[in-house]
């Protein structure tokens, strides 16, 4: 048999059994690196793979390992387990269900509100689902909510963190699209194609989130109109009434204020994305340490006295905040921060109750980053193996050479590897599949000439219905565990349906106007007039007709 050919089968039966062993439970990591050397094997006893390839992996595995935008994993994780376990969010939640409860419909509606502040607040889909859920849930079903929508809309605005930044997907996503930008502009040519930085998919991901948050609430008016019964209002007493506007500004302040720390800094051009996830984790550590405070405060001056400092208090901290990260950058928001910090710590370590209780939460949220982070990190590297041995095997090419035939060109082609990883995420991960899928299909799309950060937003919309598809999607296993008995398994796989519906409506969206996540990237960090002649820009690209790419030259000689 000719090698090649053999190669390749060999490169098939590596997919597949991966996935096979995937779905009888043997670990995501270790899956990959085992059943890649045992084909690296195999294909090198009929000849058609050399060790010589292998030798490759400690640079990579260094690589990942120095890589300096990949830092700001670890620190984002660190701040959204923070909040999760500080309670923040209790009070939002809390706080947004009696602004909105007394209209019909009005808590799902705060849910989904919440769930995209707390979203471009932390990133990590696992605690906004399972705090939402234990939260807002039980409200939700004494107010006689239809528990299929109460489900859905939680799980659905809980993923909202997939797309929203600070993502930690699109922080992996833009990583390696970076790397087969280089190997698919060079590859046309081009030796000097402008980067896929962080910044891009972030201010990418912004708008296409904001059409996913209208898209649910829409929803969510529909059933308000064509079915009273599924969401009916809730009553509130005066005693709920009183100050609830100085109440919500209290509740808003804190997530407005990392929001505007991590995003703002980011896309004002103050900071990068890993000095921004530093400013974050500062920030939460600050908001939890003034939780604390106020709370021991709370009992000694009592509470009405406590909402009117505290409301004067977070409106001049954030002016200041935003004064110093306009005038002394990212330095002057950490200086800030810290001194914030360790002003408010020195204050709970006099307090021998609060103490103790920061002291635990601390060293929850560190054993939770730990966990999160060593997780998606083994993965990388698992993933960095089979990618490798993938290659090695010839199946890039093959690859390759089929999404070139697929009808339609380069959108026939991006039709299908969307198609593709829509149904693994039935079965597979979200970092599983952007590791497998995205350093092989990606490279062949952009030479195709798709705009990478195009490319990334929808792989990130459509990567977020990993979450909520049975019969592997985690955000349903996340509310399952914290759901009361009453809730079914069933109610909530119907629930999330008209969900996953709304996100592959939004991808139709993106795909027939791709300048929902171009227009952000392209006006804060490329404006570039002139445009070289035979060249096009990626805010001109047209579904249907081939995109000359970013920063790639129309003529490959």
């Amino acid at each position: 048999m000719d090698p090649v050919v053999l190669g390749e089968i060999l490169a098939v039966c590596l997919f597949a059994g991966i996935v096979a062993c995937l779905m009888l439970g043997f670990p995501v990591a270790f899956t990959l690196a085992g059943v890649a050397l045992i084909f690296a094997f195999l294909g090198n006893s009929l000849g058609v793979f050399d060790y010589a390839l292998l030798r490759g992996l400690p640079s990579r595995f260094f690589g990942t390992m120095v890589n300096e935008v990949l830092v700001a994993v670890p620190l984002f994780v660190f701040m959204g387990m923070v909040l999760e376990k500080s309670g923040i969010a209790e009070r939002l939640l809390t706080t947004m269900g009696q602004l909105f409860g007394k209209l019909r419909g009005g808590l799902a509606i705060s849910v989904v509100a919440v769930g995209a502040m707390l979203a471009a607040s932390t990133g990590v889909v696992g605690a906004t689902v399972v705090t939402m859920g234990l939260l807002s849930l039980p409200a939700m079903m004494r107010a006689g909510y239809d528990p299929k929508l109460a489900t859905g809309a939680i799980c659905a605005s809980g993923t909202l963190g997939q797309i929203v930044p600070p993502s930690v997907v699109l922080i992996f996503l833009a990583d390696i699209l970076q790397g087969a930008n280089t190997a698919a502009q060079a590859a046309r040519g081009n030796y000097a194609p402008d980067t896929v930085s962080v910044g891009d998919l972030f201010a990418g991901g912004l708008l296409p989130g904001l059409l996913l948050v209208c898209l649910y609430i829409v929803w969510i008016v529909y059933k308000a109109i064509t079915d009273p019964k599924s969401c009916p209002p809730v009553p509130m007493s005066d005693a709920e009434r009183a100050g609830l506007w100085r109440r919500v500004v209290i509740a808003l302040i804190p997530p407005i204020l990392l929001i505007v720390a991590v995003l703002g800094s980011i896309l004002a051009g103050v900071a990068t994305p890993t000095e921004s996830a530093s400013v974050g984790s500062l920030g939460a550590l600050l908001l939890t340490l003034v939780k604390l405070i106020t709370e021991r405060l709370g009992r000694k001056i009592g509470e009405a006295e406590l909402e009117r400092d505290l409301f004067w208090f977070w409106l001049g901290f954030i002016l200041l905040l935003i004064g110093l990260g306009a005038f002394l950058g990212a330095v002057g928001l950490l200086t800030g921060l810290l001194v914030g910090v360790v002003v408010a710590a020195t204050w709970v370590a006099a307090v021998g109750e609060t103490r103790r209780e920061f002291a635990g939460m601390l060293a929850g949220a560190t054993r939770g980053t730990l966990t999160i982070s060593s997780m998606v990190f083994v993965i990388l590297l698992g993933a960095s193996v089979f990618s490798l041995v993938f290659r090695g095997l010839g199946g890039e090419h093959l690859v390759e050479r089929a999404l070139s035939d697929m009808p339609g060109g380069a959108i026939g082609a991006l039709v299908v590897v969307m198609l593709v990883m829509f149904l693994l995420g039935f079965i597979l991960d979200t970092f599983e599949i952007i590791f497998i899928t995205v350093p092989i299909a990606g490279t062949v799309l952009l030479k195709m000439g798709i705009d990478p950060i195009w490319l990334g937003v929808l792989i990130g919309v459509n990567l977020q219905t990993s979450f909520l598809t049975p019969p592997f999607g985690f955000a349903l296993f996340y509310l399952r565990g914290v759901a009361p008995k009453s809730i079914t398994t069933q109610h909530v796989y119907r629930g999330i349906v008209p969900f996953v519906a709304m996100q592959i409506v939004a991808l139709f969206i993106l795909y027939a106007e791709p300048r929902i996540g171009t227009y952000l990237p392209n006006l804060i960090y490329r404006s570039a007039p002139e445009v070289p002649e035979g060249e096009r820009k990626p805010d001109d690209f047209t579904p249907g007709a081939e995109s000359e790419g970013y920063g790639s030259d129309k003529d490959d000689d």
